[in-house]
């Protein structure tokens, strides 16, 4: 395992602190105040092909001292008070939904900056930077810091510690927490966490212009019970790998956008960790309909380290290609074992003015050999517009690993433990088998996922989410079973600040088992379910967060 420090971590985060309170000592008679928004917002509603530069956003007055800056922020944005301008401008079609209320306003897609479109991100920590005496500099360098505290609970049919050392086989029964798995990311059941508490430095590349070269970068860290999930083994890792520690940190994106608008209709090259390229859902919470996670993605690539360029060829066709060590892992840790060399090749295709697109991605194509989350990994997504206030958005996946180890064989252990085919790696699940006898099996599963979103008003919006998910081999929940899930969940805004997400959720898993054909006698080949610690076929849970931005 990576026995680093957490002192990159803190050093970056010391001099976050240290820029902002600079800046806060700054006190200001007469400011430039823009308008507070979420962060990501929408485009305007009409096509300019060649629009200048965006231009700096409206302005009102603020006086003060840092913290009274940045509490008449909250205060205009909350009360709807904000100056507003005209729309910033873009190249390309309309965005096809209207961000806030939803997460985005174009159609996700990763691995890039949208292309086209002006960075309008302006949350209240930023405004009150702005109006204080060193607000020219922020803007003239076009460097950002936000971020949010995003905090939630549960409450679930299925328990924190169930059965006790019976089941769990230890004193405290700490690995019995995590009841509500395989949901994420709420997976303590029944209990109020710190899920993700993020911050960001960042400076994106300006698309709509088409003369000259640009570029970006962005730093972030998250902090919470969502590290779990995101850890990249190799990067801060020990954390979760060596210490199982509830919370811990994650750089999860740090990386650097390269612009050339002469390419195409301009070209993004992004390297250094970023989140991995398809999906409707991401690892941080606001690019998110809900607060919960489906499985689908759940149990996919979360992020990639390496360098992926996107070309916008029109408004109709982009094309994605890159390189990586593959999932979750860094290039450094263990390279041509844990590491390999791995492709991936996406597709965007819109029609109707954006309003349906089609996203097709081999996210990640190699040998596919059993090793850290080694997935290899075929997807299609679809968007559509309905009418102004309903859109639909589906993906679907196909992913596997070959040469899995076999669970199901007594003689298959970890790597380091006396057994006699130790070579199951720790943190990276096995599979679940045909059969007693062989040493590894081809792992497979696919999954397909539904939204149906709902715009109610600037403030509201519904979501409803239907799923299933077929892992065929246990490799990736543990419990070999069809799953079905579903969900009503409600968004609402205070202001463009502050977001809450209640929602329902239920989940089933049909047929639990071992997977084997022919089970040796005296070995039972059903399981008694997959939730509630392995001990129930379904699971309910009512559920929210809330989200404050900085």
């Amino acid at each position: 395992m990576n026995h680093q420090t957490l002192f990159g971590v803190r050093g970056i985060a010391a001099a976050i602190l240290g820029i902002v309170l600079l800046s806060a000592t700054a006190h200001s008679t007469a400011a430039q105040m823009s308008p507070s928004a979420a962060p990501q917002q929408n485009a305007p509603a009409q096509t300019n092909q060649q629009a200048p530069p965006p231009q700096t956003p409206p302005q009102n007055v603020a006086q003060g001292n840092f913290f009274k800056r940045l509490a008449d922020a909250y205060k205009q944005d909350w009360k709807g008070t904000a100056a507003s301008g005209p729309a910033p401008a873009f190249r390309g079609d309309p965005a096809p939904v209207i961000g806030p209320p939803f997460p985005f306003s174009t159609w996700p897609i990763g691995g890039t900056v949208t292309i086209g479109y002006p960075f309008t991100q302006s949350g209240p920590l930023m405004q009150a930077l702005w109006s204080g005496d060193h607000g020219d500099w922020w803007k003239k360098n076009s460097i950002q810091i936000y971020g949010w505290l995003n905090f939630g609970g549960n409450w679930s049919t299925s328990h924190n510690v169930s059965n006790g050392q019976a089941l769990c086989g230890a004193a405290p029964p700490l690995n019995c927490k995590y009841g509500n798995f395989p949901t994420s990311y709420d997976e303590v059941p029944n209990s109020i966490q710190p899920d993700q508490e993020v911050i960001y430095i960042e400076r994106q590349p300006d698309t709509v212009q088409t003369d000259h070269f640009d570029w970006g970068f962005r730093i972030s860290n998250l902090w919470g019970l969502d590290y779990r999930f995101t850890t990249a083994n190799g990067i801060f890792s020990q954390q979760l790998l060596s210490k199982n520690k509830e919370y811990g940190d994650d750089p999860v994106m740090l990386y650097a956008d390269l612009y050339f608008p002469q390419v195409a209709e301009g070209m993004d090259v992004r390297i250094g960790r970023y989140i991995s390229l398809p999906d409707i859902e991401a690892q941080l919470a606001p690019n998110n309909y809900t607060y919960s996670h489906s499985l689908l993605y759940t149990f996919d690539c979360y992020t990639q380290t390496g360098v992926n360029t996107t070309t916008k060829i029109n408004n109709n066709w982009t094309i994605q290609l890159g390189v990586s060590p593959g999932c979750e892992i860094a290039p450094w840790k263990e390279t041509g074992r844990l590491a390999k060399l791995t492709l991936n090749f996406c597709i965007q295709y819109a029609w109707r003015q954006s309003k349906d697109e089609i996203y097709v991605c081999d996210n990640s194509l190699n040998s596919g050999k059993y090793a850290y989350n080694n997935l290899n990994a075929f997807y299609f997504t679809w968007y559509h517009v309905i009418n102004k206030s309903w859109h639909t958005a589906t993906e679907s996946w196909y992913q596997y690993e070959r040469d899995t180890p076999n669970l199901n064989n007594p003689n298959v252990g970890l790597i380091g433990s006396t057994v006699a085919d130790p070579i199951l790696i720790f943190g990276a699940n096995g599979a679940r088998c045909n059969n007693t006898t062989e040493t590894t099996c081809f792992a497979p599963e696919w999954a397909m996922v539904n939204y149906l979103e709902d715009q109610l008003n600037p403030h509201n919006y519904i979501s409803i989410r239907n799923e299933v998910f077929d892992d065929i081999r246990g490799q990736r929940t543990g419990t070999k079973g069809w799953y079905t899930e579903h969900l009503f969940g409600w968004g609402h805004w205070i202001g463009t600040t502050v977001l809450l997400r209640p929602e329902l959720r239920w989940e089933h898993i049909y047929n639990p088992n071992l997977g084997l054909t022919s089970p040796p006698p005296g070995t039972k080949n059903e399981l008694p379910g997959s939730y509630d610690n392995g001990l129930r076929h379904s699971q309910l849970t009512l559920a929210s967060d809330i989200i404050w931005f900085f």
